[in-house]
């Protein structure tokens, strides 16, 4: 046999015999950090790991007067993302707003008279608007510029906050021009979240389906789909608690996205509900803020329509809209980097 047919057959085999290692390494490895096994039960001594976290409300304020300690910075940053959204994407239509309170522009000041049915009304007007944005269908251009600004307001927050924290002087200009190195794995890891949601989706797919067919109305049929909507949830539940904190590691440098779920996997252990409760708390938050601030405003809003028609063609919500929409993408992006941080700080202790 030619001896260059030898040497293919010796450096494959070898390349076989040291990939075939790596891999066997790999896999003791994770078993190693997993205490789970299949088919076996995990005594509570291997997997409890204590984390210890601020109260929920506590947290909140945390977050806020993080932000606010360095206001400079991060108003800057709000200001232009919501530039780049207008820009860009437009800001709401006025006119849609309009045609959205047409039920509640003649009777929209008896909230004040003690009507407190019209604050329902209201309440499915905010729904409509935090739905809809108040803007057409956009195009897919739009869709994938809105995907890039949500991500480059991460990464600059994400980045501010590390190097402010650490106690460097930066200004936004910095985190502007600096954050973006990990914009391609960011926005891999961004589309394992999407897919991690697909059970999620398929769930609430399939509660469309049942209820518009009376499946749900009762009988085994109705508890064998509640058992599987169930478990498609919290499959989708499971898997995007550590990607969280994944778009968080994926921005140290030098760092690729399996290593970065790889991680974070590591982190969430023995953790994970507690970290996903902490996830949902954020989502409330928001929740209750928004419905704090614009169910109020749209009253006004309407109320102020029917004294002095000229206000109707003031955008006073679609503006609020923005302004609360580059807010909350900022204030979320600081409440899961901090969290992180949190958990990180209580390895370390």
């Amino acid at each position: 046999m030619p001896k260059s047919s030898k040497k293919t057959e010796g450096s494959f085999s070898d390349t076989f015999r040291r990939t075939k290692s790596q891999t066997q390494q790999r896999i003791r490895a994770f078993l190693d950090r997993r205490p789970h096994r299949s088919f076996r039960r995990t005594r509570r001594r291997d997997y409890i790991r204590p984390l210890t976290l601020p109260n929920y409300f506590s947290f909140n304020f945390f977050v806020t007067k993080t932000l606010l300690q360095y206001k400079s910075v991060f108003i800057w940053l709000v200001i232009v993302y919501a530039a780049l959204t207008v820009a860009f994407l437009g800001l709401g239509s006025q006119q849609a707003f309009a045609n959205l309170t047409d039920t509640l522009q003649e009777t929209g000041a008896q909230v004040f008279e003690g009507n407190v049915g019209e604050i329902g009304k209201a309440g499915l007007l905010f729904a409509s608007i935090a739905t809809t944005g108040l803007n057409e269908t956009p195009t897919e251009v739009q869709q994938l510029l809105a995907i890039i600004f949500i991500v480059l307001a991460w990464l600059t927050t994400v980045w501010l906050l590390r190097n402010l924290l650490a106690g460097h002087k930066v200004r936004f200009r910095d985190g502007l021009y600096s954050a973006g190195a990990p914009i391609v794995p960011t926005i891999l890891l961004s589309l394992l979240l999407l897919i991690q949601f697909l059970p999620l989706a398929i769930a609430l797919i399939g509660y469309a389906a049942a209820a518009g067919s009376g499946l749900l109305d009762g009988g085994i049929e109705a508890m064998l789909f509640w058992c599987a909507a169930g478990f498609l949830t919290v499959l989708s539940l499971y898997w995007a608690t550590s990607t969280f904190f994944a778009l968080v590691i994926i921005t140290l440098p030098g760092m690729y996205p399996m290593r970065a779920l790889r991680m974070a996997g590591d982190m969430v252990l023995g953790r994970r509900t507690t970290i996903f409760l902490r996830l949902l708390w954020m989502v409330l938050s928001v929740a209750v803020i928004w419905t704090i601030i614009m169910i109020p405003l749209i009253l006004l809003t309407t109320w102020l329509g029917g004294v002095w028609p000229v206000f109707q063609s003031i955008p006073v919500v679609p503006i609020a809209l923005l302004v609360m929409s580059s807010l909350t993408t900022v204030w979320v992006a600081a409440y899961i980097y901090l969290l992180y941080r949190k958990v990180v700080d209580n390895d370390a202790a």
